[in-house]
């Protein structure tokens, strides 16, 4: 296997690099090359090349922070050839703050203008002018729908280049329009009260998981929770930070520390929310949003000290018993920033374990990436497929009536995955269960 670089990296106190280059040369520097992170590793499974571990992308970062490498080449393909799926950080023995340091370097790689042709023009367009403005995000999966009823997509797809095809191949099926209409700005609690919170809407939930957000919504209440859904919130910044445009992943995130009113102010960052969690239902999200102090500061500690995903939440609340009975099994398979980025593993299954009539039953494999990681299953096709291919052997042999996960990109891509397979399980959120028990 081949190093990342034959030079051995000089001692950090012959260095004091400023700028971007800086923090991430610094945060390098945690590592202690143990590699542990190896076998977890989605991308490093599949090549074998140590280039394409966390431990070989370090060196890549720190080579470059030195001059001894250029940004562009190896080191730019690596930083996106990387799932960003942050399982090293769980294997990490020193606590490498890779997910950041991936992040950092991609931005770098941006700003330095070494990422071009029609495929970033697409992508660049997509993420600023569609994903975080709600009414063209709308137009544009109204449009989509529109095709998929009338079946255009299937009668053009074979005639697509590769890429447009992969694309085509991966787009969701849109809902009913029932399904994409908006939450009210409140949902008052039922039963005996026992708090209020915060409903996370996104972006892209609202019109591809409008039932996952009605249903959380649902859930919340049923437990006692009064729900608000404040106007003026909007995407979270995850895919912006993710593409290395982290500019703009900032003021995404200072848009919705104003809209639920968490400024910070002369008590402790979060003392004065108006609501007692603010709960998100999407992992990537999730993970965004508890380090938005990363990209902001206090201001964005205000925000970050206040988020739980609704799972994690309701484990620590204490669910109400769930009246009905979901029949069948379930496999549970983990979203890489619920378990990785969050750190929430056991809420999910202690509260499907919970409901009558439904077996949990366990995969291999569970908590490996599936090879979703926001956009890069569509820029990166052939790597993501090969990693979704490993879980879906996984779930095959569990043979589920139902698989549950909690981030809209997993869902997506494992619902591809069980289509192409003939797989008879159902893909669904948690919560989309509990409302099932709760509403019979």
């Amino acid at each position: 296997m081949t190093s990342a670089s034959p030079e051995t990296p000089r001692s950090s106190e012959e260095f004091v690099i400023a700028g971007p280059l800086g923090d991430i040369y610094r945060g390098t520097l945690d590592c202690v090359h143990c590699g542990l992170c190896l076998p977890v590793c989605p991308t490093y499974r599949e090549t074998g090349r140590e280039n394409s571990s966390p431990r070989g992308r370090i060196y890549l970062m720190r080579g470059a922070a030195e001059g001894r490498i250029p940004l562009a080449g190896t080191l730019a393909e690596e930083a996106y050839l990387c799932l960003g799926c942050r399982a090293c950080e769980t294997a990490c023995p020193s606590g490498v703050a890779f997910g950041r340091l991936i992040e950092g370097t991609r931005s770098v790689v941006e700003a330095e203008g070494l990422r071009a042709g029609p495929a970033k023009r697409i992508e660049h367009f997509l993420l600023r002018q569609v994903v975080p403005r709600p009414e063209r995000l709308r137009w544009a999966v109204s449009a989509l729908a529109v095709v998929q009823r009338l079946r255009l997509d299937r009668l053009v797809r074979p005639l697509l280049p590769r890429r447009l095809r992969a694309l085509s191949n991966a787009a969701p099926v849109v809902p009913r329009r029932t399904e994409r209409r908006p939450l009210p700005e409140r949902i008052p609690a039922r039963g005996e009260r026992r708090g209020r919170v915060a409903l996370f809407r996104g972006c892209v939930m609202p019109e591809l998981f409008g039932a996952v957000n009605a249903a959380t919504a649902r859930v919340l209440a049923h437990n006692g929770f009064d729900v608000v859904v404040p106007a003026g919130q909007g995407c979270c910044g995850a895919l912006h930070a993710h593409a290395g445009d982290s500019g703009f992943a900032r003021q995404l995130a200072a848009r919705n520390v104003a809209a639920f009113g968490l400024a910070p102010g002369p008590e402790p960052a979060g003392a004065a929310a108006p609501f007692d969690a603010l709960i998100v239902n999407s992992a990537g999200c999730g993970a965004a949003l508890r380090e938005a102090d990363a990209w902001l500061g206090p201001e964005g500690g205000a925000l970050a000290s206040t988020v739980r995903d609704v799972c994690e939440f309701l484990d620590e609340v204490g669910l109400r018993p769930p009246e009905h009975e979901v029949t069948g099994r379930v496999c549970y398979d983990d979203p890489c920033h619920l378990i990785h980025g969050q750190g929430v593993s056991d809420a999910p299954r202690k509260l499907l374990a919970q409901i009558p009539g439904l077996e949990l039953v366990a995969h291999a494999d569970a908590s490996a990436c599936c090879g979703a990681a926001g956009i890069y299953n569509l820029t990166h096709p052939e790597m993501s497929d090969a990693v979704l291919s490993k879980k879906m052997g996984a779930l095959a042999a569990a043979d589920p009536d139902w698989i549950a996960s909690g981030n809209p990109g997993c869902l997506m891509q494992i619902a591809q995955g069980a289509a192409a397979r003939g797989l008879r399980a159902r893909v669904v959120h948690p919560v989309e269960l509990l409302d099932r028990a709760y509403r019979g």
